[in-house]
């Protein structure tokens, strides 16, 4: 799948997800039920990659535009 964003829509989306991104990272640390703490561990590193695929894409499209 290809999805195309403006630069403004693209920091916005990077902006949303990064705060997602550390909210999980404190629900994770106040959980103590191990099978719900396992299925936010896996959201976490899907996130990750998800946020690391945007923003190496934004890198690109800043190198490009420059």
């Amino acid at each position: 799948m290809e999805l195309t964003l403006s630069s403004s829509e693209r920091e916005l989306l990077l902006e949303i997800l990064e705060e997602h991104h550390r909210e999980l990272l404190r629900e994770i640390s106040r959980s103590e039920h191990h099978a719900f703490k396992a299925a936010l561990k896996g959201k976490e590193k899907l996130l990750e990659r998800i946020l690391e695929k945007l923003e190496t894409r934004n890198a690109e499209v800043l190198m490009h535009s420059a």
